[in-house]
């Protein structure tokens, strides 16, 4: 699974954001996390868009969590961040799409997907407060 600098990033940001009563902005948080403000904006943009993140407008405006650290799992934030399915292989993508249309001949497909199913299983159970607890 090849997880891209926006899913570590939206990680980073959410931790921070998790521990704030009052929301934060963009650029402070970017400063505060050493990320390009444009790219850490389109990330937290992502975010609110899939319900993790609220966001509030005006002077006192910025980010924060949409849901409790118990409700977030980290396949609810890379999903929403990555604009790929972050799959295994290829081919265990949601698609089901055979890069090299071998899907007749393909015996390592089932064991891949038992693959990628057992990952998403095991990020789908690892919430914002497990992380947040250790």
């Amino acid at each position: 699974m090849l997880l891209t600098k926006a899913s570590e990033y939206a990680l980073l940001s959410i931790l921070c954001i998790s521990d704030r009563k009052e929301p934060i902005d963009v650029e402070n948080l970017s400063v505060r996390l050493v990320i390009s403000r444009s790219f850490l904006a389109k990330i937290l943009q992502k975010l609110t868009k899939a319900g993790i993140l609220k966001s509030f407008k005006g002077v006192k405006g910025g980010f924060m969590l949409a849901k409790g650290i118990g409700e977030i799992t980290m396949l609810d934030i890379i999903k929403a961040v990555e604009d790929n399915p972050a799959t295994v292989f290829e081919c265990t993508s949601d698609s089901g799409i055979c890069p090299g249309n071998r899907v007749a001949a393909c015996s390592i497909w089932p064991t891949l997907n038992k693959l990628q199913v057992k990952i998403d299983d095991f990020l789908s159970k690892i919430t914002l407060q497990d992380i947040l607890v250790k």
